[in-house]
Parts: C-alpha cells; sequence; structure tokens
C-alpha cells in the first residue's frame, strides 16, 4: 500500500540471537493447480491478511499473539514485509534488514536484522500460517526502491535497469530465499510491493519481472512466485486503474513463466473511481487470470468509510469467481493490541475482535467454507 507512516509501536528490547527457521519434509506446503491454489493439500478459494509490521517486532510474544489471533480468525495466508533497507545504520536496536551504500551495502543478519523475519517464519510454521514475502517497496517506506537510488543513482524508474542496484537486490533476495527456502511455511516468494514504472514502456517491469523470476527460481524449486503488482493495465474500461501510464500490464506480465500467479490490489478512495468499480475490477482480473491458466489473488484491499457494507460485496463477487480465476483475497491490514499497545491505524486496519472484523472476517471465513469443494 501507499504512503504507509512511520513504524511507530515503541519497539522493545531485543530478544537473545535466534536460530533460523527450519522446515521438514517436502518445503513447499502450496502449489497452483490450474486457476486455483491448493494448500496443505487442500484446493480451494483462501482468505487473508497483510501485515507490514509483523517481522520488525522484537517481542516474541506479540509475533505470536498475533499469529494465533490470525490463525484463530480462520485466515490462511498472510503478506509480509521482508525488506527493511536503510542509508545509514539506525542507532541502537532499531529493526533493519539490509544497509544500502555505493562505498558497500551490508546485509544484517543479526538479532536486529533477519533473525526477526526468522522467528516470524518459525512461529508461522507452528500455526500452519502460509507467508507471501515481499522483497522490496516501490515506495519509500522502510527504504524501498528509493534506498538503492540514493546509494546507486539514478531514478525509480532507472531501478529495474539499474546493473549496480539489481546486483545488490539479487544479493539481498539470494540472502532471504536461502534462509527459508525449506520452510513449509513459506507461500510465495514476492518480486515487489505495488512496483511501477511510471511513463515507461511496459516491457521494463515485464523484462525485470522476468530475469528475477528466473534468478529466483535458480534458488528455489519448489515455492510460488509472484510479482506484487497492483494490476494496473488492463482492457476494458478507460479509468485510471485500467491504463498503462504506471508500466504495468496485467495480462502481459501473466505469460511470464516463472510467475506462479497474479496479483491485484484495489483501493477506489486514492484511485478516484466509485466502490461500484470494484466489482468489475474483480470480474476483469479473474477473466484474465482465467484466460492464463493462473490464479488470481486480489491481495490489498480496502476503503475508508461504510467498511462492511462495501467490502463485504467485494469479498462475495470474489467468493462467487472461486472457480473462475479467483483464488483468494487478503484485506488491508490487521490490527491486534500488543505489549506496546495497538497496532497502526491506516484508516484501512481491522482490528481483531471488532464488530467490523465480525463482518469482514468471521462472516467472511464462514462463508468460504461453505463454498462447495
Amino acid at each position: 500500500m501507499k504512503g504507509l507512516f512511520a513504524f511507530g509501536l515503541g519497539l522493545l528490547s531485543l530478544v537473545n540471537a535466534l536460530p533460523q527457521a527450519q522446515g521438514g519434509g517436502a518445503a513447499a506446503s502450496a502449489r497452483v493447480s490450474g486457476t486455483r491454489f491448493v494448500i496443505d493439500g487442500k484446493t480451494g478459494y483462501f482468505a487473508g491478511t497483510n501485515s507490514y509490521w509483523i517481522g520488525f517486532l522484537t517481542n516474541n510474544r506479540d509475533v505470536d499473539t498475533t499469529l494465533d489471533h490470525i490463525a484463530s480468525s480462520g485466515l490462511k495466508i498472510l503478506r509480509v514485509w521482508g525488506f527493511n533497507d536503510v542509508n545509514n545504520q539506525p542507532s541502537g536496536n532499531t529493526v533493519w534488514f539490509q544497509r544500502l551504500a555505493s562505498s558497500g551495502s551490508q546485509i544484517n543478519t543479526g538479532p536486529n536484522g533477519l533473525q526477526r523475519l526468522d522467528y516470524l517464519v518459525r512461529s508461522a510454521e507452528t500455526r500452519g500460517i502460509k507467508l507471501i514475502i515481499a522483497l522490496v517497496n516501490y515506495w519509500d517506506d522502510f527504504g524501498g526502491m528509493q534506498a538503492y537510488v540514493n546509494a546507486f543513482g539514478g531514478t525509480k524508474e532507472s531501478w529495474y535497469t539499474n546493473a549496480r542496484a539489481q546486483e545488490q537486490y539479487k544479493r539481498y533476495i539470494q540472502a532471504v530465499v536461502s534462509r527459508y527456502v525449506n520452510s513449509p511455511a513459506i507461500f510465495a516468494w514476492e518480486l515487489a510491493n505495488e512496483p511501477r514504472c511510471k511513463g515507461c514502456n511496459t516491457n521494463v517491469i515485464f523484462n525485470w519481472a522476468t530475469q528475477i523470476s528466473d534468478y529466483i527460481r535458480t534458488l528455489d524449486k519448489d515455492h510460488l512466485i509472484t510479482l506484487g503488482d497492483e494490476g494496473f493495465g488492463l482492457p476494458g474500461q478507460t479509468t485510471y486503474p485500467y491504463q498503462y501510464g504506471e508500466g504495468t500490464d496485467f495480462v502481459k506480465n501473466l505469460q511470464i513463466k516463472n510467475l506462479d500467479f497474479g496479483t491485484f490490489h484495489m483501493y477506489p478512495g486514492h484511485w478516484g473511481v466509485p466502490t461500484s468499480f470494484g466489482p468489475e475490477w474483480i470480474k476483469d482480473h479473474a477473466a484474465a487470470c482465467r484466460a492464463a491458466g493462473k490464479p488470481c489473488l486480489l491481495e490489498e484491499y480496502g476503503f475508508e468509510s461504510d467498511r462492511c457494507n462495501v467490502q463485504k460485496g467485494w469479498q462475495q463477487v470474489s467468493r462467487e469467481l472461486s472457480r473462475d480465476g479467483m483464488s483468494g483475497d487478503l484485506f488491508w491490514q490487521w490490527g491486534d493490541q500488543l505489549s506496546t499497545g495497538q497496532t497502526h491505524n491506516d484508516g484501512f486496519t481491522i482490528y481483531y475482535g471488532s464488530s467490523l472484523a465480525t463482518c469482514l472476517v468471521t462472516d467472511h471465513v464462514r462463508a468460504i467454507n461453505a463454498l462447495p469443494a
């Protein structure tokens, strides 16, 4: 999602150094079968959510409690940030994953670095939660592509073809993927959160996504791979999200061999379209995925008002397409009560135990469970 506010959860003192997450047996417990996801042997439609902050928590109990609540709510997929890029090393125990500099970059594998992601993966393993791990951010929150630009020059538009930036990005991918290549908690590796290339030919992102997904496949033969885009660039309507100005072509990107499923997001309030835009947006992406023979995942969605009525309608449309291109949805974003207080409310947050959670989580999961096998 665009424009996350600064992470302000008041991180606590770091715990002792943690071992890397370990998997047992076959690594991949998620796969695709035509236009449907298969998780732990079950083929169907799956609900989930997003939590950008959970991998940055330093209190293990907070991680465990959050995942307990997600699991008990019937949600199966959790999308998280697998990046936290800086240009200057923070002081104290602030969590950071990678320091980017032209003189030499550093991947932080310490207790305030990737060991925090290690604990999240281990905790997810024990609860049967499947993680989508995004590997870089288009937006500037937690560093993102701009942190690479600060270190290696260029612009965010040239980031996709900047040799030094891509070399370091691939080093980071290797460091993360290799840690969890045997973990059954990994649902998918995600190339980026909402990649855009404003004004670019759509071949820029297409070629980059082809190269990076091919690279990830050399590191991990089993887990799924996806792009993480918003689904812009689609035949049909003429409104902004359907246009190609952000440099993505949804239909073309679905043809990339090593991208296993399509993603799209939905924020009518941010995009200048009415809420009635939602059903056709979902149907048009499902049709594109059906034509490509791959599942579609509504990976982020939210609205700022009348949220129960608006979003449950979107959920119903997506569920009705569960055998016709759609195979899951993840609302933005999960909210919970931590030892440090309530998690960040960006106007889209759905808090555990709230009446809104009953409407958009409990009732939605019940409806999914009632779908024909």
